[in-house]
């Protein structure tokens, strides 16, 4: 494994972390296996945006008697209130959900404090205005956060982070086919349906921000590295051709400022496919003559990547796992009777969606989800119907 250093915080982060959503749907001993695997592998980057108690635990158990080979990057605004993850700036929220972190995960510090959750103007004021930012400046000062940082999808925010000088690194969404996309700051429409007719290669915003951050000494950890899965799949692929895991974290490090890929992984299998980058020659790294070879550049809108923003829902629904065994089901010619098996076994299904769209607000990308829901719930049918 190689080391990179993250920005002015002077840690030497692994070029492959570990993204932690997917631990989320695990017990302790599936959490424990890939965890155990990362380590093994060199792995020291763990991101834990998740305010669900069990995966906390879980981590903090894993993790017990080896905290310190351990960079963490945990949330500060991230809640969980009556079963569900909500994002708040209250402070009093925030606190709380902050100690628990520290107490579950079996530490007193957290490495990487981060300003959970920053897309918009609205959510920048929130968070830089009052008490929830002095909150933030007093985690450090206690020594309880050793570095500030933030995690946004939006570069005009990333921008205004890195000129503000309040924070060390940045937890942003990269890969080839995000890095066309021009900035918006309206949520309900994160992406446009089609790309600039003038727009042939990454986006100056998002060229200029990897700058900004090199030339501001700000570093630079990657979520979303392959948008969902997507970018795996020639039919799904805004690009029309296939990339593999290792291009899709060849590319995020060759990003300026870029110090490690923070990759969900499910299974230990999946730890060991991102590792693989390490020992992959130059020629399974290289995205570019693929790309060059792809019919079209396009990336639609309303794309589930599988984030969880799109929590908490008033039916309890988990619409990231919805929408992942909708997209699994209807890549086949029929239902696989596993991704099945799987769906019906979720405590709340699609039609239980009482079409709030209150998920879609807080979707980062756009995503239609009542409407998903009702296609999920068509598609699979009834949640009585027999499972094979």
């Amino acid at each position: 494994m190689n080391y990179r250093k993250l920005g002015k915080t002077g840690l030497m982060v692994s070029e492959i972390g570990l993204g932690g959503e997917w631990l989320e749907r695990h017990d302790y001993a599936g959490c424990k296996a890939v965890i155990d695997r990362a380590a093994e592998l060199g792995i020291n980057i763990l991101d834990c945006w998740m305010s669900e108690p069990n995966v906390r635990t879980n981590i903090g158990k894993s993790i017990a008697g080896n905290r310190e080979k351990w960079y963490i990057q945990g949330h500060i605004g991230s809640t969980w209130q009556n079963g569900q993850y909500v994002r708040t700036r209250d402070v009093e929220k925030c606190r709380e959900a902050f100690e628990d972190l520290l107490l579950r995960l079996k530490t007193d510090y957290i490495d990487l404090g981060m300003i959970h959750f920053v897309d918009s103007i609205k959510d920048w004021d929130d968070a830089m205005g009052g008490a929830y930012i002095e909150y933030v400046k007093e985690l450090k000062k206690s020594g309880k956060i050793h570095h500030i940082g933030m995690s946004t999808h939006n570069p005009d925010m990333a921008k205004k982070a890195v000129e503000s000088g309040m924070v060390e690194m940045l937890l942003f969404s990269i890969n080839p086919a995000f890095d066309m996309l021009p900035p918006t700051d309206n949520i309900d429409n994160y992406f446009a349906d089609h790309y600039r007719d003038d727009l042939f290669g990454i986006d100056p915003a998002r060229s200029m921000l990897y700058r900004l951050c090199e030339q501001h000494g700000v570093g630079l950890t990657v979520m979303k590295p392959y948008a969902g899965g997507r970018l795996f799949d020639e039919k799904r692929s805004p690009f029309g051709v296939p990339l593999t895991p290792v291009q899709c974290i060849h590319y995020c490090l060759t990003r300026p400022a870029v110090a490690s890929v923070m990759v969900g992984c499910d299974t230990a299998a999946h730890v060991e496919a991102a590792a693989a980058y390490e020992e992959a020659s130059d020629s399974a790294k290289d995205y570019a003559t693929t790309l060059s070879r792809a019919p079209y550049h396009r990336f639609g809108q309303g794309e589930c990547t599988y984030c969880g923003h799109c929590k908490p829902c008033p039916a309890d629904i988990d619409i990231a796992l919805v929408n992942k065994y909708y997209d699994l089901a209807s890549m086949q010619p029929e239902i696989p009777a596993s991704v099945k098996s799987h769906y019906f076994a979720l405590k709340h299904h699609a039609n239980e969606c009482i079409g709030c769209r209150a998920c879609e607000t807080r979707c980062p990308f756009g995503v239609k989800i009542a409407d998903r829901m009702a296609r999920t719930a068509a598609y699979f049918g009834s949640a009585n119907e027999t499972v094979f």
